[in-house]
């Protein structure tokens, strides 16, 4: 048997020996000139229709964040081949090496949005925390045309959150997480912050943490696992920590995924929880940024009773702090949840918290001030949504899980249903929220005027002396003339005799 397989492999030798000769030959006749299948109209045709279309989907996907790539073609791949963290990651890779996406439009006036008396953002649409927790991808968030961009939460120490598999997507437009606090610690997220600054910047009086105009960066502070439940050690140390590289410093006490976390909205420890971070910010060395204070904002859950909401109210209003932001994921579950997943342990966020984060905002806007801003997040996933926050008295609003599921479009998608909204209404988002926060809030008693000592008050009170020296001598010539001729006094008739009779 084994001659026949030999000569089977000389013949087959042979065979592609003469195979070769033949293309050899064919290469040397198109080099001389003979035309060639490879170089026919057709095919060079192909290719270069092939680079065009390339490169336009490149360009596509790089300069205009609402091609339809992002949002019908890249989110279902990434979600078809890994599961929710793994995309998570990915993301956040990709804004890292800074060839991400971008909006490259310019926000319409109609938005430009108010968050403090000195604080002015070119839009309302801002990316809440929990998205970029290292703070890994800043400058690519804004690059998508968030105006505020949060970053965190941020432990003291480094912390690996809770086990894996721990993020479970919901067809019903939710997301069901447990992260419980991954972070890298302060150290890392220090890092990071200052890697960003470039070396040449000189810090004036009013520039912002966000180096940008228009955007604020705010920092969501939260607390290690192994700290003290009562303690408020954690967050006093992230206040002085990040104060010099925050527009916005968030205190988060809501995250259902920290076990006695949410017990520090209990009033007594929130006003001892606020009291101190509000004196640490007021003393923190701001590393030569003058004339930044950043500003101090609560964030609480969607799932109080209205009591506590009267309570935390009651500790907001005298701690000092600027702000609340309503609400952190709902550990409830609305009836009508179809996915299975629903059954899953953690916080619940998008389309089945917004109402419970909008019932909440309802119930603290009364409650508060109108200088205190409220901003709204919860299940907002278009232009509607965020005006019927704005009309509930909400400041601003954030977004997480629509952008997570509609991809880096999402917040130009919002921001242009929203100026529809504005236009068709014949309002602006200032207008809006100006009218909608003066009916709703808490009225402020107007403080009392002092008296002033100019020329007129003088007057008055020199003539008030007069009047008064002029009683006193009536009172005096009626209370010897009132005497008995007992020498005893008849108070009863000097003390009406003295007092004039009422017109």
């Amino acid at each position: 048997m084994a001659a026949p397989r030999f000569a089977l492999s000389g013949t087959l030798g042979r065979l592609n020996l003469s195979q070769g000769v033949r293309r050899s030959q064919r290469f040397a006749s198109t080099s001389a000139g003979s035309p060639s299948p490879s170089s026919s109209p057709i095919r060079t045709g192909l290719y270069a229709t092939a680079a065009v279309v390339s490169t336009g989907l490149l360009l596509a996907y790089y300069f205009d964040s609402r091609s339809a790539i992002h949002r019908y073609v890249v989110p279902p791949l990434i979600r078809r081949f890994l599961d929710p963290e793994g995309g998570h990651k990915l993301a956040i890779g990709v804004l890292r090496t800074g060839l991400a996406p971008r909006d490259t439009q310019k926000d319409d006036e109609i938005l430009k949005c108010t968050l403090w008396d000195n604080i002015t953002v070119s839009s309302p649409i801002g990316l809440a925390a929990g998205f970029d927790k290292h703070g890994d991808g800043i400058d690519g968030l804004f690059n998508f045309g968030f105006s505020w961009v949060e970053i965190g939460s941020v432990t003291p120490k480094p912390q690996p959150g809770n086990p894996t598999p721990r993020v479970f997507g919901l067809i019903d437009g939710g997301v069901i997480n447990r992260y419980g606090f991954p972070s890298e610690g302060h150290a890392w997220m220090l890092n990071r912050l200052r890697e960003r600054i470039p070396s040449f910047f000189q810090p004036a009086d009013d520039s912002r943490a966000s180096l940008r105009p228009g955007s604020v960066l705010a920092i969501n502070l939260g607390k290690n696992k192994s700290s003290p439940p009562d303690s408020i050690n954690d967050f006093v140390t992230g206040v002085r920590t990040f104060a010099p590289y925050a527009d916005v410093l968030v205190v988060n006490v809501s995250s259902p995924n920290t076990p006695g976390l949410r017990g520090m909205q209990s009033r007594t420890l929130l006003e001892e929880l606020l009291g101190g971070v509000s004196k640490a910010r007021d003393e923190a060395v701001t590393a030569g940024v003058a004339g930044r204070k950043p500003k101090l904002v609560l964030k609480i859950a969607p799932d109080l009773s209205e009591d506590e909401i009267a309570d935390i109210a009651a500790a907001i209003r005298t701690s000092g702090v600027d702000g609340v932001i309503v609400s952190n994921t709902t550990v409830r579950r609305p009836p009508g949840l179809k996915d299975p997943n629903q059954v899953e342990v953690g916080g619940l966020s998008g389309i089945p918290l917004k109402p419970y984060s909008l019932a909440t905002l309802r119930s603290l806007r009364p409650l508060l001030p109108a200088s205190i801003p409220i901003f709204g997040c919860g299940g907002i996933s278009s232009g509607a949504d965020a005006l019927e926050y704005a009309k509930a008295g909400a400041t601003a609003v954030q977004l997480y899980t629509s952008f997570g599921f509609d991809g880096a479009g999402t917040p130009r998608r919002i921001k242009d249903e929203l100026v529809d909204e504005l236009k068709r209404e014949g309002t602006t988002w200032a207008e809006v929220t100006r009218k909608a926060i003066a009916e709703k809030s808490l009225k402020e008693e107007p403080p009392v005027e002092p008296v002033k000592a100019g020329k007129g008050a003088v007057e008055m009170l020199v003539a008030e002396a007069k009047e008064l020296g002029r009683l006193l001598d009536t009172f005096g010539e009626r209370f010897r003339s009132s005497q008995t001729g007992s020498g005893e006094v008849n108070a009863d008739a000097a003390v009406a005799a003295a007092v004039p009779p009422s017109s």
